[in-house]
């Protein structure tokens, strides 16, 4: 049954998906950002962990580019021409440092020990 629902909807789900992923792509190359910027280190631990374990030349150019977004949003505009041209929304930087951090900690909670970056809430 669920192969048949695959077969029958799969092409339009695919269809679909691809269009979402070139509208979000254009509503990013807008502001400059790209996918992994909109990923909240305040809202997730794993996001944080992984942000700390980047390089600090990439978190400079995402400081900038949340920067850059913030400033033209406020001013109610976009990015124009060649540098419009230039960006690479679809770029991930976060992705791979992100699955490696998701991984420790499955491994951790398998072997019942608490994550050395656990935030407590007070």
């Amino acid at each position: 049954m669920a192969s048949l629902v695959k077969q029958l909807f799969g092409p339009l789900y695919n269809r679909v998906a691809n269009r979402y992923t070139a509208i979000v792509n254009k509503e990013l190359s807008l502001y400059g950002l790209r996918y992994d910027d909109l990923y909240d280190p305040l809202k997730d631990e794993d996001v944080a962990e992984a942000l700390r374990r980047l390089p600090p030349d990439v978190i400079a150019a995402r400081n900038a580019r949340l920067r850059r977004a913030a400033d033209l949003s406020c001013k109610h505009d976009h990015l124009h021409g060649e540098l419009l041209a230039k960006q690479t929304p679809d770029a991930a930087y976060l992705q791979e440092t992100l699955e490696e951090v998701r991984k420790e900690r499955r491994e951790r909670a398998q072997l019942g020990v608490q994550p050395p970056y656990t935030r407590i809430y007070l």
